[in-house]
């Protein structure tokens, strides 16, 4: 029975009293047994947390207290067991890096495309060049149908990246995604910027995709930053993959299709 409920939410509003807000949550999520991360920056928030139904209600209720985060909402899906091992609450500069301060998604987002619109352009075959600005290690593990995946390492490397795309794509439908949405709300807007001239985002990302439309048209499962190590595309965690890439529980684990991508999830923050 998957009785532990999972969200992921952000928003990109001013936030003031960071020390106060973060002393607050940390305090609020422990008395609560939640776990996961929740990042605070002067310019939003970004969070994953973990636990039960009406815990979490809370947390959200609380949230929407603060000026400009009173319609924030979360991605839902549950699981078996809790993917966190700890609770963090973090201060940060940024809460998704990037290192261009012109790009201020909370003075220009972008435009967006809703799931159930990009499924039926791709059921069309209309001409349209998904962009992925995840990094190379959540691609392997799956990604939208001849979609273009710069080789990232690091978010912050996606201008350079841009730079490199052909020429002939500035002006040609694009549309960017990512696990969750928050990566285009910088991407979109910067490829505006380089000359970019109908660039899409995908409202919700990869997993409201697949809230809302399933596996059509994507490949493989969507890699998450906790024990989950992915979802597939019926939002269910990939324990089993868990599983294979443990070295003490398979001693072939260097060979699984997930152990890239658990070695990563080692190094790797929420969101990077």
């Amino acid at each position: 029975m998957k009785s532990v409920l999972n969200i992921a939410a952000y928003r990109f509003a001013p936030l003031q009293a960071l020390k106060e807000l973060q002393a607050g949550l940390r305090e609020l999520c422990t008395s609560l047994e939640i776990r996961g991360t929740i990042l605070l920056a002067p310019e939003g928030i970004n969070l994953f947390l973990a636990g039960s139904h009406p815990a979490l209600e809370t947390v959200l209720a609380r949230l929407r207290t603060i000026e400009g985060l009173e319609g924030l909402t979360a991605k839902e899906s549950f699981s078996a067991r809790q993917p966190f091992r700890k609770l963090l609450v973090k201060i940060k500069k940024e809460i998704i890096t990037f290192g261009r301060p012109e790009a201020r998604p909370d003075q220009d987002g972008g435009r967006r495309i809703g799931p159930a619109e990009l499924k039926r352009w791709l059921d069309e075959g209309r001409e349209v060049t998904l962009l992925d600005t995840r990094n190379t290690y959540e691609v392997e593990v799956g990604t939208f149908r001849n979609a273009i995946a710069p080789p990232l390492q690091d978010f912050s490397r996606f201008p350079e990246l841009v730079a490199q795309l052909p020429e002939e794509l500035k002006e040609k439908p694009i549309v960017t995604f990512c696990t969750g949405g928050i990566r285009c709300e910088k991407a979109a807007p910067w490829m505006e910027m380089a000359g970019f001239q109908n660039v899409l985002q995908l409202d919700g990302g990869i997993l409201k995709y697949f809230e809302e439309c399933g596996g059509a048209h994507f490949e493989g499962n969507c890699f998450v930053f906790d024990l989950r190590t992915a979802v597939t595309p019926e939002l269910t965690p990939v324990v089993d993959e868990i599983a294979a890439a443990v070295p003490e529980i398979n001693p072939n684990a260097a060979s699984s299709t997930a152990a890239p991508a658990c070695r990563a999830l080692a190094n790797a923050a929420p969101g990077d």
